[in-house]
């Protein structure tokens, strides 16, 4: 399986973006599919999840009633839609995928990593 994420750029603060997860390779529908997010000289962090059904989602604290996950499996694509953004933000997102269908919150729980795409948040 291969992920391609894009979408990132500059934006203001209070502004949004879309990020999008397009995986080839094989289909992914029953996979569980995360983002998460690296800023400079910290760790890779939790930031959305979705469940292999779609029918559970899961976001870090400090992204929720701002962000928002969501999947086109018929795409084979993953969204992480991002409103308010925060100049805390700021970080290159990654979006990974699980083969077993549950959502985790650590980078290991991950079997498949797309190349990132860096979102910049300007105050």
């Amino acid at each position: 399986v291969q992920l391609q994420a894009c979408g990132g750029g500059l934006v203001q603060a209070g502004g949004s973006l879309r990020l999008s997860c397009v995986a080839s390779g094989r289909t992914t529908s029953s996979y569980a599919m995360g983002w998460f997010r690296q800023a400079p000289g910290k760790e890779r962090d939790f930031v959305a999840g979705i469940s292999g059904s779609g029918g559970s989602t899961y976001y870090a604290d400090s992204v929720k009633g701002r962000f928002t996950i969501s999947r086109d499996n018929a795409k084979n694509t993953v969204y992480l839609q991002m409103n308010r953004l925060k100049p805390e933000d700021t970080a290159v997102y990654y979006c990974a995928a699980e083969r077993g269908g549950s959502v985790r919150y650590t980078v290991r729980g991950y079997d498949y990593w797309g190349q990132g795409t860096q979102v910049t948040v300007s105050s």
